[in-house]
């Protein structure tokens, strides 16, 4: 039976991704996000259990690019397409002969998608990352997505509203994050062999700044705590060598 604790979790993070898409193709960002986090919690518990119940397998691994695409690579690339669509306005949108209307920048938006299928397929592939990660994980990436509704809905800030509501600035966006998805740039996992502050001190003070910024900043700390975390894994990689 304990062989099945995982995957059961990784399809409960794929039903919350399934959930998510249909909040997120309706513009019900806060419930998408939610359901988002909720999926992402089982994402990480899954390969959890699996390594605690000592049950990994292929099929748990394939399972969870599957799941994870769903959650943190389809979710966030319809929410940058409604973004989009909420401030191109009718710039960019294609008229079609059936008398459909194809929004074509927002579409610019699924970029996002098709970098996270990209990173999923080749993390299968690679052997390497055990210990870390190669580019920025998906569900960081959705985390940094989704955020951006979530500070225009609860932040209330109009420099930031005006930031987040540019049309070059969610392209801008799009862009760098199907970069960093597929970067050749070595980042820390949140793994611990051990509970020791020893080789784990990174992790360690990366966790309580993160909860300090969550504090101060509240959703505004989600974009901040993606680029200190890639900082932190530039200076450890320095560090190291």
């Amino acid at each position: 039976m304990k062989k099945h604790i995982p995957n059961i979790l990784t399809l409960l993070n794929l039903l919350c991704g399934s959930i998510a898409v249909l909040f997120a193709v309706n513009s019900n960002f806060i419930s998408a996000a939610l359901f988002v986090f909720l999926g992402i919690f089982f994402d990480f518990f899954d390969g959890f259990a699996a390594r605690k119940l000592e049950v990994q397998s292929e099929l748990g691994l394939q399972l969870d690019s599957l799941a994870d695409m769903v959650t943190s690579g389809l979710v966030p690339g319809i929410v940058m397409f409604k973004l989009l669509e909420l401030v191109v306005s009718d710039w960019g949108v294609v008229n079609l002969s059936s008398g459909y209307h194809l929004p074509f920048v927002p579409a610019f938006g699924l970029i996002i998608t098709l970098a996270s299928a990209y990173r999923l397929a080749k993390f299968n592939v690679d052997n390497e990352q055990q210990t870390f990660f190669k580019g920025l994980p998906t569900p960081a990436n959705a985390l940094f997505i989704l955020s951006l509704p979530l500070i225009l809905e609860f932040q209330n800030n109009d420099l930031i509203n005006s930031i987040i509501l540019n049309r070059w600035f969610l392209i801008g966006v799009a862009i760098l994050s199907a970069y960093l998805l597929n970067s050749n740039i070595k980042l820390f996992a949140l793994k611990f062999k051990d509970y020791g502050f020893k080789g784990n001190s990174t992790r360690y003070i990366f966790l309580l700044l993160c909860a300090v910024l969550l504090i101060v900043l509240k959703f505004a700390a989600i974009p901040v705590i993606i680029v200190l975390y890639i900082l932190m894994s530039v200076l450890d990689n320095s560090i190291s060598k």
